[in-house]
Protein backbone atom coordinates (compact mmCIF):
# COMPACT_ATOMS: atom_id res chain seq x y z
CA UNK A 1 0.00 0.00 0.00
CA UNK A 2 2.88 2.39 0.74
CA UNK A 3 4.36 2.01 -2.74
CA UNK A 4 0.98 2.30 -4.46
CA UNK A 5 -0.04 5.37 -2.44
CA UNK A 6 3.36 6.90 -3.09
CA UNK A 7 2.99 6.52 -6.86
CA UNK A 8 -0.54 7.96 -6.83
CA UNK A 9 0.60 10.91 -4.71
CA UNK A 10 3.60 11.50 -6.97
CA UNK A 11 1.44 11.56 -10.12
CA UNK A 12 -1.22 13.79 -8.57
CA UNK A 13 1.33 16.28 -7.24
CA UNK A 14 3.00 16.53 -10.63
CA UNK A 15 -0.36 16.95 -12.38
CA UNK A 16 -1.07 19.92 -10.10
CA UNK A 17 2.35 21.44 -10.83
CA UNK A 18 1.87 20.99 -14.58
CA UNK A 19 -1.55 22.67 -14.38
CA UNK A 20 -0.12 25.62 -12.44
CA UNK A 21 2.65 26.14 -15.03
CA UNK A 22 0.07 25.86 -17.81
CA UNK A 23 -2.10 28.60 -16.26
CA UNK A 24 0.92 30.82 -15.63
CA UNK A 25 1.94 30.55 -19.30
CA UNK A 26 -1.35 32.17 -20.34
CA UNK A 27 -4.21 30.97 -22.53
CA UNK A 28 -4.50 31.15 -26.30
CA UNK A 29 -7.55 32.89 -27.74
CA UNK A 30 -8.72 29.66 -29.40
CA UNK A 31 -10.34 27.11 -27.08
CA UNK A 32 -9.23 24.14 -29.19
CA UNK A 33 -5.60 25.25 -28.95
CA UNK A 34 -5.93 25.61 -25.16
CA UNK A 35 -7.33 22.09 -24.87
CA UNK A 36 -4.66 20.76 -27.21
CA UNK A 37 -1.81 22.27 -25.21
CA UNK A 38 -3.21 20.94 -21.93
CA UNK A 39 -3.67 17.45 -23.41
CA UNK A 40 -0.08 17.56 -24.66
CA UNK A 41 1.28 18.51 -21.23
CA UNK A 42 -0.63 15.75 -19.46
CA UNK A 43 0.44 13.33 -22.18
CA UNK A 44 4.09 14.28 -21.64
CA UNK A 45 3.73 13.84 -17.87
CA UNK A 46 2.13 10.40 -18.29
CA UNK A 47 4.85 9.40 -20.75
CA UNK A 48 7.50 10.19 -18.12
CA UNK A 49 5.44 8.37 -15.47
CA UNK A 50 5.17 5.39 -17.80
CA UNK A 51 8.97 5.15 -17.93
CA UNK A 52 9.06 5.11 -14.13
CA UNK A 53 6.59 2.20 -14.06
CA UNK A 54 8.87 -0.03 -16.15
CA UNK A 55 12.18 1.11 -14.67
CA UNK A 56 12.16 -1.96 -12.36
CA UNK A 57 13.34 0.05 -9.40
CA UNK A 58 13.65 -2.34 -6.42
CA UNK A 59 11.80 -0.10 -3.94
CA UNK A 60 8.63 0.03 -6.05
CA UNK A 61 8.87 -3.55 -7.28
CA UNK A 62 9.09 -5.06 -3.80
CA UNK A 63 6.05 -3.11 -2.64
CA UNK A 64 3.81 -3.24 -5.71
CA UNK A 65 5.00 -6.15 -7.85
CA UNK A 66 6.11 -6.18 -11.46
CA UNK A 67 2.79 -7.63 -12.65
CA UNK A 68 0.83 -4.64 -11.32
CA UNK A 69 3.45 -2.14 -12.48
CA UNK A 70 3.35 -3.70 -15.94
CA UNK A 71 -0.45 -3.59 -15.98
CA UNK A 72 -0.43 0.09 -14.99
CA UNK A 73 2.20 0.72 -17.65
CA UNK A 74 -0.10 -0.83 -20.26
CA UNK A 75 -3.11 1.32 -19.36
CA UNK A 76 -0.97 4.41 -18.92
CA UNK A 77 0.38 3.77 -22.42
CA UNK A 78 -3.10 3.80 -23.92
CA UNK A 79 -3.87 6.99 -21.97
CA UNK A 80 -0.73 8.57 -23.45
CA UNK A 81 -1.87 7.54 -26.93
CA UNK A 82 -5.31 9.15 -26.56
CA UNK A 83 -3.95 12.31 -24.93
CA UNK A 84 -1.36 12.83 -27.66
CA UNK A 85 -3.93 12.15 -30.37
CA UNK A 86 -6.18 14.73 -28.71
CA UNK A 87 -3.22 17.13 -28.54
CA UNK A 88 -2.56 16.78 -32.26
CA UNK A 89 -6.20 17.00 -33.33
CA UNK A 90 -7.09 19.98 -31.13
CA UNK A 91 -3.94 21.90 -32.08
CA UNK A 92 -4.35 21.32 -35.82
CA UNK A 93 -8.07 22.11 -35.87
CA UNK A 94 -7.55 25.10 -33.57
CA UNK A 95 -4.93 26.67 -35.81
CA UNK A 96 -6.98 25.75 -38.90
CA UNK A 97 -9.94 27.57 -37.39
CA UNK A 98 -7.82 30.70 -36.90
CA UNK A 99 -6.09 30.60 -40.29
CA UNK A 100 -9.00 29.37 -42.45
CA UNK A 101 -6.80 26.56 -43.83
CA UNK A 102 -8.18 23.06 -44.03
CA UNK A 103 -6.75 20.68 -41.33
CA UNK A 104 -4.41 18.82 -43.70
CA UNK A 105 -2.90 22.01 -45.11
CA UNK A 106 -2.64 23.39 -41.58
CA UNK A 107 -0.72 20.31 -40.41
CA UNK A 108 1.68 20.64 -43.35
CA UNK A 109 2.12 24.34 -42.62
CA UNK A 110 2.90 23.69 -38.94
CA UNK A 111 5.40 20.97 -39.87
CA UNK A 112 7.17 23.32 -42.29
CA UNK A 113 7.17 26.49 -40.18
CA UNK A 114 7.28 25.48 -36.50
CA UNK A 115 10.42 23.89 -35.12
CA UNK A 116 9.87 20.49 -33.51
CA UNK A 117 6.46 19.73 -35.05
CA UNK A 118 7.87 17.24 -37.55
CA UNK A 119 9.55 15.40 -34.67
CA UNK A 120 6.24 15.36 -32.81
CA UNK A 121 4.50 13.82 -35.84
CA UNK A 122 7.14 11.08 -35.98
CA UNK A 123 6.79 10.44 -32.23
CA UNK A 124 3.01 10.18 -32.53
CA UNK A 125 3.31 7.77 -35.46
CA UNK A 126 5.58 5.51 -33.39
CA UNK A 127 3.22 5.60 -30.42
CA UNK A 128 0.27 4.71 -32.65
CA UNK A 129 2.15 1.68 -34.03
CA UNK A 130 3.20 0.56 -30.53
CA UNK A 131 -0.36 1.01 -29.30
CA UNK A 132 -1.72 -1.03 -32.21
CA UNK A 133 0.61 -4.00 -31.58
CA UNK A 134 -0.12 -3.77 -27.83
CA UNK A 135 -3.87 -4.13 -28.33
CA UNK A 136 -5.07 -7.46 -26.99
CA UNK A 137 -6.01 -8.90 -30.40
CA UNK A 138 -2.58 -8.15 -31.93
CA UNK A 139 -0.60 -8.97 -28.78
CA UNK A 140 -1.94 -12.53 -28.69
CA UNK A 141 -0.77 -13.12 -32.26
CA UNK A 142 2.75 -11.75 -31.94
CA UNK A 143 5.73 -13.56 -30.49
CA UNK A 144 6.94 -11.89 -27.31
CA UNK A 145 10.33 -11.12 -28.87
CA UNK A 146 8.67 -9.40 -31.89
CA UNK A 147 6.37 -7.34 -29.69
CA UNK A 148 9.24 -6.39 -27.39
CA UNK A 149 11.45 -5.29 -30.29
CA UNK A 150 8.70 -3.03 -31.66
CA UNK A 151 8.00 -1.75 -28.15
CA UNK A 152 11.62 -0.56 -27.79
CA UNK A 153 10.89 2.16 -30.36
CA UNK A 154 8.90 3.88 -27.60
CA UNK A 155 12.23 5.22 -26.34
CA UNK A 156 12.76 6.89 -29.73
CA UNK A 157 9.29 8.43 -29.41
CA UNK A 158 10.15 9.71 -25.92
CA UNK A 159 13.27 11.51 -27.20
CA UNK A 160 11.39 12.99 -30.17
CA UNK A 161 8.51 14.13 -27.95
CA UNK A 162 10.87 15.73 -25.46
CA UNK A 163 12.76 17.66 -28.16
CA UNK A 164 9.41 18.84 -29.54
CA UNK A 165 8.43 20.08 -26.10
CA UNK A 166 11.75 21.90 -25.71
CA UNK A 167 11.34 23.62 -29.07
CA UNK A 168 7.63 24.43 -29.16
CA UNK A 169 6.08 23.89 -25.73
CA UNK A 170 4.55 27.15 -24.48
CA UNK A 171 4.71 26.07 -20.84
CA UNK A 172 8.31 24.94 -21.35
CA UNK A 173 9.54 28.15 -23.00
CA UNK A 174 7.60 30.70 -20.93
CA UNK A 175 9.34 30.22 -17.60
CA UNK A 176 12.80 29.20 -16.40
CA UNK A 177 11.19 27.48 -13.39
CA UNK A 178 8.88 25.46 -15.65
CA UNK A 179 11.81 24.62 -17.91
CA UNK A 180 13.86 23.38 -14.94
CA UNK A 181 10.88 21.34 -13.72
CA UNK A 182 10.40 19.57 -17.05
CA UNK A 183 14.12 18.85 -17.39
CA UNK A 184 13.96 17.29 -13.91
CA UNK A 185 10.88 15.19 -14.76
CA UNK A 186 12.40 13.76 -17.92
CA UNK A 187 15.82 13.42 -16.33
CA UNK A 188 14.48 11.40 -13.37
CA UNK A 189 12.35 9.19 -15.65
CA UNK A 190 15.17 8.39 -18.08
CA UNK A 191 17.74 7.98 -15.30
CA UNK A 192 15.40 5.53 -13.52
CA UNK A 193 15.15 3.38 -16.65
CA UNK A 194 18.91 3.53 -17.18
CA UNK A 195 19.59 2.56 -13.57
CA UNK A 196 16.94 -0.13 -13.17
CA UNK A 197 17.10 -1.76 -16.60
CA UNK A 198 20.82 -1.53 -17.35
CA UNK A 199 23.16 -0.45 -14.56
CA UNK A 200 21.74 -2.53 -11.69
CA UNK A 201 21.45 -5.84 -13.64
CA UNK A 202 24.97 -5.42 -15.10
CA UNK A 203 26.46 -4.59 -11.71
CA UNK A 204 24.78 -7.51 -9.95
CA UNK A 205 25.81 -10.04 -12.59
CA UNK A 206 29.39 -8.82 -12.63
CA UNK A 207 29.42 -9.08 -8.86
CA UNK A 208 27.82 -12.52 -8.46
CA UNK A 209 29.13 -14.41 -11.53
CA UNK A 210 26.22 -16.89 -11.69
CA UNK A 211 26.68 -20.41 -13.09
CA UNK A 212 24.61 -23.59 -13.35
CA UNK A 213 25.75 -26.23 -10.85
CA UNK A 214 23.12 -28.94 -11.38
CA UNK A 215 20.10 -29.80 -13.55
CA UNK A 216 17.67 -32.21 -11.85
CA UNK A 217 14.56 -33.59 -13.63
CA UNK A 218 11.59 -33.67 -11.23
CA UNK A 219 9.41 -35.63 -13.69
CA UNK A 220 8.98 -35.93 -17.46
CA UNK A 221 7.84 -32.30 -17.80
CA UNK A 222 9.45 -30.45 -14.89
CA UNK A 223 13.10 -29.69 -14.20
CA UNK A 224 14.97 -27.89 -11.41
CA UNK A 225 18.09 -25.85 -12.12
CA UNK A 226 20.57 -25.08 -9.32
CA UNK A 227 22.69 -21.94 -9.64
CA UNK A 228 25.53 -20.63 -7.55
CA UNK A 229 27.84 -17.62 -7.61
CA UNK A 230 29.91 -15.24 -5.53
CA UNK A 231 28.56 -13.37 -2.49
CA UNK A 232 25.00 -14.64 -2.92
CA UNK A 233 24.35 -13.71 0.70
CA UNK A 234 24.43 -10.09 -0.52
CA UNK A 235 21.85 -10.66 -3.26
CA UNK A 236 18.59 -9.14 -1.91
CA UNK A 237 16.40 -12.07 -2.97
CA UNK A 238 13.47 -13.35 -0.91
CA UNK A 239 11.26 -16.40 -1.03
CA UNK A 240 8.36 -15.83 -3.46
CA UNK A 241 10.34 -13.64 -5.87
CA UNK A 242 11.42 -14.40 -9.43
CA UNK A 243 14.22 -13.52 -11.83
CA UNK A 244 14.35 -13.03 -15.58
CA UNK A 245 16.86 -15.74 -16.46
CA UNK A 246 19.17 -15.78 -19.49
CA UNK A 247 21.26 -18.90 -19.90
CA UNK A 248 24.26 -17.88 -21.99
CA UNK A 249 24.31 -20.72 -24.49
CA UNK A 250 24.83 -20.17 -28.22
CA UNK A 251 21.15 -20.65 -29.08
CA UNK A 252 19.46 -19.16 -25.97
CA UNK A 253 21.56 -16.22 -24.75
CA UNK A 254 19.11 -13.69 -26.19
CA UNK A 255 15.99 -15.17 -24.56
CA UNK A 256 14.89 -14.20 -21.03
CA UNK A 257 12.24 -16.16 -19.13
CA UNK A 258 10.64 -15.37 -15.76
CA UNK A 259 10.96 -18.27 -13.31
CA UNK A 260 10.31 -18.11 -9.57
CA UNK A 261 12.73 -19.32 -6.95
CA UNK A 262 11.52 -22.74 -5.81
CA UNK A 263 13.57 -22.66 -2.60
CA UNK A 264 14.21 -19.85 -0.16
CA UNK A 265 17.58 -18.18 -0.88
CA UNK A 266 20.21 -19.45 1.57
CA UNK A 267 23.13 -17.25 0.53
CA UNK A 268 24.85 -20.13 -1.31
CA UNK A 269 22.50 -21.45 -4.01
CA UNK A 270 19.50 -20.32 -6.04
CA UNK A 271 17.04 -22.83 -7.44
CA UNK A 272 14.35 -22.47 -10.09
CA UNK A 273 11.87 -25.16 -11.09
CA UNK A 274 10.05 -24.92 -14.41
CA UNK A 275 7.49 -26.91 -16.36
CA UNK A 276 8.00 -27.49 -20.08
CA UNK A 277 5.65 -24.99 -21.72
CA UNK A 278 7.68 -23.64 -24.65
CA UNK A 279 11.12 -23.69 -26.24
CA UNK A 280 12.71 -21.69 -23.41
CA UNK A 281 11.54 -23.89 -20.56
CA UNK A 282 12.04 -27.11 -22.55
CA UNK A 283 15.70 -26.20 -23.18
CA UNK A 284 16.44 -26.06 -19.44
CA UNK A 285 16.67 -29.85 -19.30
CA UNK A 286 19.66 -29.75 -21.65
CA UNK A 287 21.70 -27.10 -19.84
CA UNK A 288 25.25 -28.10 -19.01
CA UNK A 289 26.87 -27.67 -15.62
CA UNK A 290 29.03 -24.55 -15.72
CA UNK A 291 26.77 -22.61 -18.10
CA UNK A 292 26.98 -18.88 -17.37
CA UNK A 293 23.75 -17.22 -16.26
CA UNK A 294 22.63 -13.60 -16.59
CA UNK A 295 19.77 -12.93 -14.17
CA UNK A 296 17.71 -9.75 -13.88
CA UNK A 297 16.07 -9.35 -10.50
CA UNK A 298 14.98 -10.30 -7.96
CA UNK A 299 11.49 -9.05 -8.79
CA UNK A 300 8.07 -9.37 -7.23
CA UNK A 301 6.00 -8.38 -4.20
CA UNK A 302 4.87 -11.97 -3.51
CA UNK A 303 6.83 -12.09 -0.26
CA UNK A 304 6.39 -12.07 3.50
CA UNK A 305 7.08 -8.31 3.46
CA UNK A 306 3.31 -7.73 3.09
CA UNK A 307 2.09 -10.04 5.86
CA UNK A 308 -0.68 -8.63 8.05
CA UNK A 309 -1.48 -11.72 10.18
CA UNK A 310 0.70 -14.18 12.16
CA UNK A 311 -0.80 -17.23 10.38
CA UNK A 312 -0.97 -17.96 6.65
CA UNK A 313 -2.77 -20.02 4.04
CA UNK A 314 -0.71 -20.98 0.97
CA UNK A 315 -2.63 -22.14 -2.11
CA UNK A 316 -0.74 -23.56 -5.09
CA UNK A 317 -1.90 -24.92 -8.41
CA UNK A 318 0.34 -27.02 -10.67
CA UNK A 319 3.84 -25.62 -11.11
CA UNK A 320 2.66 -22.52 -9.21
CA UNK A 321 3.87 -24.51 -6.23
CA UNK A 322 7.42 -23.19 -6.77
CA UNK A 323 7.10 -19.81 -4.98
CA UNK A 324 4.68 -21.38 -2.48
CA UNK A 325 7.27 -24.00 -1.52
CA UNK A 326 9.89 -21.25 -1.06
CA UNK A 327 7.49 -19.17 1.05
CA UNK A 328 6.68 -22.11 3.31
CA UNK A 329 10.40 -22.46 4.00
CA UNK A 330 10.66 -18.82 5.09
CA UNK A 331 7.33 -18.34 6.88
CA UNK A 332 6.99 -18.19 10.64
CA UNK A 333 3.71 -18.89 12.42
CA UNK A 334 1.15 -21.56 11.65
CA UNK A 335 0.62 -22.30 7.95
CA UNK A 336 -1.92 -24.31 5.98
CA UNK A 337 -0.86 -25.41 2.49
CA UNK A 338 -3.35 -26.47 -0.18
CA UNK A 339 -1.84 -27.97 -3.32
CA UNK A 340 -4.30 -28.34 -6.22
CA UNK A 341 -3.38 -30.72 -9.07
CA UNK A 342 -5.22 -32.96 -11.52
CA UNK A 343 -3.52 -36.19 -10.39
CA UNK A 344 -1.05 -37.29 -7.75
CA UNK A 345 1.62 -37.59 -10.46
CA UNK A 346 1.31 -33.85 -11.18
CA UNK A 347 2.27 -32.89 -7.62
CA UNK A 348 5.78 -31.58 -8.28
CA UNK A 349 7.95 -31.02 -5.18
CA UNK A 350 5.29 -32.70 -3.03
CA UNK A 351 7.84 -34.71 -1.04
CA UNK A 352 9.70 -31.51 -0.20
CA UNK A 353 6.46 -29.81 0.80
CA UNK A 354 5.56 -32.71 3.07
CA UNK A 355 8.96 -32.67 4.79
CA UNK A 356 8.81 -28.90 5.25
CA UNK A 357 5.26 -29.10 6.61
CA UNK A 358 6.31 -31.73 9.15
CA UNK A 359 9.34 -29.70 10.21
CA UNK A 360 7.37 -26.46 10.61
CA UNK A 361 4.16 -27.92 12.07
CA UNK A 362 2.12 -26.88 9.03
CA UNK A 363 -0.98 -28.57 7.60
CA UNK A 364 -0.68 -29.88 4.04
CA UNK A 365 -3.67 -30.79 1.87
CA UNK A 366 -3.22 -32.34 -1.58
CA UNK A 367 -6.40 -31.71 -3.57
CA UNK A 368 -6.70 -33.78 -6.76
CA UNK A 369 -9.31 -34.28 -9.44
CA UNK A 370 -10.78 -32.61 -12.53
CA UNK A 371 -11.49 -28.88 -12.68
CA UNK A 372 -15.24 -29.52 -12.36
CA UNK A 373 -16.58 -29.64 -9.72
CA UNK A 374 -14.53 -26.84 -8.17
CA UNK A 375 -12.70 -28.41 -5.24
CA UNK A 376 -11.61 -24.98 -3.99
CA UNK A 377 -15.10 -23.48 -3.92
CA UNK A 378 -16.01 -21.38 -0.86
CA UNK A 379 -17.56 -24.29 1.03
CA UNK A 380 -14.51 -26.51 0.42
CA UNK A 381 -12.05 -23.80 1.44
CA UNK A 382 -14.02 -23.05 4.61
CA UNK A 383 -14.03 -26.76 5.48
CA UNK A 384 -10.26 -27.09 5.00
CA UNK A 385 -9.43 -23.79 6.71
CA UNK A 386 -12.19 -22.73 9.15
CA UNK A 387 -10.25 -19.61 10.29
CA UNK A 388 -9.44 -18.49 6.73
CA UNK A 389 -10.51 -14.86 7.34
CA UNK A 390 -7.87 -14.55 10.05
CA UNK A 391 -4.96 -15.58 7.81
CA UNK A 392 -2.86 -14.03 5.08
CA UNK A 393 -3.56 -15.93 1.87
CA UNK A 394 -0.82 -16.48 -0.73
CA UNK A 395 -2.04 -17.78 -4.09
CA UNK A 396 -0.13 -18.92 -7.18
CA UNK A 397 -1.29 -21.11 -10.06
CA UNK A 398 -2.82 -21.12 -13.55
CA UNK A 399 -4.97 -18.04 -14.30
CA UNK A 400 -8.34 -19.90 -14.39
CA UNK A 401 -7.66 -21.46 -10.99
CA UNK A 402 -6.46 -18.17 -9.52
CA UNK A 403 -9.56 -16.35 -10.75
CA UNK A 404 -11.82 -19.02 -9.24
CA UNK A 405 -10.00 -19.00 -5.89
CA UNK A 406 -9.98 -15.19 -5.73
CA UNK A 407 -13.76 -15.33 -6.22
CA UNK A 408 -14.04 -17.86 -3.39
CA UNK A 409 -11.93 -15.68 -1.09
CA UNK A 410 -14.14 -12.67 -1.79
CA UNK A 411 -17.26 -14.71 -1.09
CA UNK A 412 -15.77 -15.91 2.21
CA UNK A 413 -15.01 -12.33 3.22
CA UNK A 414 -11.20 -12.50 3.20
CA UNK A 415 -10.01 -8.85 3.15
CA UNK A 416 -8.09 -7.78 0.03
CA UNK A 417 -5.19 -6.61 2.21
CA UNK A 418 -4.74 -10.24 3.32
CA UNK A 419 -4.76 -11.66 -0.22
CA UNK A 420 -1.40 -11.85 -1.98
CA UNK A 421 -0.84 -13.00 -5.56
CA UNK A 422 1.05 -12.14 -8.72
CA UNK A 423 0.24 -12.88 -12.33
CA UNK A 424 3.40 -13.80 -14.25
CA UNK A 425 2.50 -12.44 -17.69
CA UNK A 426 5.97 -11.46 -18.94
CA UNK A 427 6.61 -14.78 -20.62
CA UNK A 428 4.39 -13.71 -23.48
Amino acid sequence: MVGRSGLYALLLANAVVVTVFFVQAGFASNTLIVLGRLAGLYGALLMAFQLLLVARLPWFDRRIGMDRLTSWHRWTGFSVLWLLLAHAVFIVFGYAQSSSLDPVDQLVDLAETVEGVLRAIAALAIIIVVGAVSARYARRRLAYETWHFIHLYTYVAVVLAFTHQVAAGTSFTSSSVARTYWYAVWGVALASVFLGRLVLPLWRNLRHQLRVTAVVPENDDVVSVYITGRDLDRLPARAGQFFLWRFLTRDRWWQANPFSLSAAPDGRTLRLTAKRAGDGSAALRHLKVGTRVFAEGPYGAFTTLHRTRPDALLIAGGVGVTPIRALLEELHGHAVVIYRVATDQDAVLYDELRELALAKGAELHLVTGPAVPDRLAPRELARLVPDITGRDVYLCGPPPMMNAVLGSLRELGVPRTQTHFERFSLAG
